[in-house]
């Protein structure tokens, strides 16, 4: 099996609550993914970087996602990153035409307080990614999974759902 890259970007996905500012703060080293893979039958090859909230996200953490996935041969990729502006980078991504399978993934309860929706997103992400998915750009969210354009964050239900045409 070719090996797939994962890119660790931030978002609620690596939240940890900080006692001093009571504040839930990114933790940069990944720590959420390193406890996954220790469960995995393989390690998972995993980069940090940016270590953003989504919202913070600017097109030049955009580029830099970019610059990663461009720096790897790997043909399949999952990018765990933050809800809010998942889809922004999903485009962004789209835009650059890397002809690679690329899917974005987080959660919007950190692991470090309830590891279970973290976990079955990455689970979902890492499953669907390892069968043949044409290339594109993808999200797993919420149990569903699908081509960036057709899956959306509904922000009043706080879950993503399938966009209704």
């Amino acid at each position: 099996m070719k090996k797939i890259l994962i890119i660790n970007t931030g978002g609620t996905f690596n939240k940890v609550y900080n006692p001093i500012t009571g504040n839930l703060d990114i933790e940069p080293k990944g720590k959420a993914l390193k406890m996954l893979a220790q469960t995995w039958m393989e390690p998972l090859n995993i980069i940090n970087i940016i270590g953003k909230d989504s919202l913070e996200m600017n097109d030049q953490d955009r580029r830099s996602i970019l610059e990663e996935i461009k720096k790897h041969p790997n043909q399949k990729i999952i990018i765990v990153h933050g809800t809010d502006t998942m889809d922004q980078t999903a485009a962004y991504l789209d835009g650059a035409k890397l002809h690679r399978t690329i899917l974005l993934t987080g959660s919007m309860v950190p692991f470090s307080i309830n590891p279970i929706e973290a976990t079955a997103n990455f689970a979902s992400a890492y499953g669907f990614i390892q069968g043949e998915p044409d290339i594109g750009i993808y999200v797993a969210m919420n149990g569903k999974i699908g081509i960036y354009q057709k899956i959306q964050k509904n922000k009043e239900k706080g879950l993503f759902e399938p966009i209704e045409y």
